[in-house]
């Protein structure tokens, strides 16, 4: 099954996955390790989640509005449950691993079990704490609870693709309000943990996702038309986002247009990119490197064992005179955290993935019925999409 999913991944999503979490990965070097042994592109790894948050927005709303584009009726059960079997066993598992070398991993402070198990341990979460790179998870997690519910009420709607843009731009516009609320009242900017962790200040990273995936199933014609400029794309997406990087910086991180327009820039921009690799035309999409795919596949696995790794690996080298900053350490931390990934990937995720499959198969989540006004449900606009389509059902 899985070799039948691999050959039919997108390229162009598939570099882009690798890309997020390479610069997640060096990027938590210099947090574990205090270093800064890769410079700027370690400076600015965060932006790795950023591109996360609107993969995610993409697929999960793609996967959401396909079948209610075409007329069906969604299945809540099946999302969830597809979900479910997709995040839960390699997060439950990493999770066991805190607690039990809770001595070794433990930051400085730790929330109830309670909320970990709720993905809402990042409600309040401070630098430093235990198990922080799982905030992220809590975002996409809230997400992924909100999206289809909402989906599913504003379908009933006769104006129900007009209701959807106005529930995005809104809710982007709430987003903003709220971290320009918190710079006026409390001081707070960006990366202060108060937004930096926040789901009321990230949420809306994964919007643009959305957006892209209502264009695909909902303005057809129009989302074909962009898809022409790719490269074009690609470009301006490069291009935007060092400039929005720019004001990441400590000159202009802390000004009120940074704190309330930051984050969702950077998420415009890096939507972009997204766009480019959707584009055959893209070199994003034709250019194949070697390695990503796998990167892209194994890397939620990744995400979730690196980090414990880096610190046991780490400390390790360190204890035995090992300098963790010089390239045969930094090589070795970054593999083992590679390497930790691969194994639950294939131990863990793999084999919960094949009982998804057969358990929930994803055709399972759309049921024929009509729901959704203002559709273009015609077999040309239809025939447009089913090739992307088939390839994005497997995420």
């Amino acid at each position: 099954m899985f070799q039948k999913v691999a050959a039919t991944r997108i390229h162009g999503l598939d570099t882009l996955r690798a890309s997020a979490i390479v610069l997640v990965l060096m990027y938590h070097y210099g947090v574990v390790l205090r270093g800064k042994d890769f410079g700027y592109l370690g400076a600015i790894g965060w932006i790795g989640l950023g591109l996360f948050f609107v993969l995610s927005g993409y697929l999960i709303g793609n996967q959401t509005l396909q079948g209610l584009a075409r007329g069906g009726e969604f299945s809540l059960k099946v999302f969830f449950a597809r979900r479910l079997l997709r995040t839960l066993p390699n997060y439950y598992l990493i999770l066991a691993v805190y607690v039990v070398f809770a001595s070794t991993l433990g930051g400085t402070s730790t929330a109830p079990l309670w909320r970990f198990i709720t993905f809402t341990q990042n409600i309040g979460l401070h630098y430093g704490e235990t198990f922080t790179h799982s905030w992220s998870l809590c975002i996409e997690e809230q997400f992924y609870v909100i999206l289809p519910v909402v989906c599913l009420l504003l379908a009933r709607f006769r104006t129900s693709i007009r209701l959807g843009w106005t529930v995005i731009a809104l809710s982007i516009l709430a987003a903003m309000t709220f971290r320009g609320l918190a710079w006026w009242n409390d001081g707070r900017y960006p990366i202060s943990a108060e937004l930096y962790y926040s789901s009321f200040a990230r949420f809306d990273e994964l919007l643009p996702g959305v957006a892209i995936a209502m264009l695909r199933n909902f303005h057809r014609d129009l989302f074909e038309k962009i898809l022409r400029g790719g490269n074009a794309l690609l470009v301006a997406g490069v291009a935007l986002t060092c400039l929005v990087l720019q004001g990441f910086d400590d000159k202009f991180v802390h000004s009120f247009f940074m704190t309330t327009f930051g984050f969702t820039l950077l998420a415009f921009s890096l939507s972009l990119l997204v766009m480019a690799a959707l584009s055959p035309r893209s070199l994003l999409a034709r250019i194949r490197l070697p390695g990503a795919a796998s990167l892209a596949l194994w890397s939620y696995a990744i995400y979730l064992a690196h980090k414990p790794v880096y610190k046991i690996v780490g400390d390790w080298l360190v204890s035995n005179e090992i300098n963790v900053h010089a390239p045969a350490g930094i090589a070795f931390v970054i593999l083992a955290g590679i390497a930790s990934g691969w194994i639950l990937y294939r131990l863990v995720e793999t084999p919960f993935m094949h009982l998804r499959s057969r358990w929930f198969p994803a055709n399972r989540m759309s049921r024929t019925a009509s729901i959704v006004h203002e559709v273009p449900t015609d077999a040309a606009n239809d025939a447009k999409g089913e090739k992307i389509g088939k390839r994005e059902r497997a995420a």
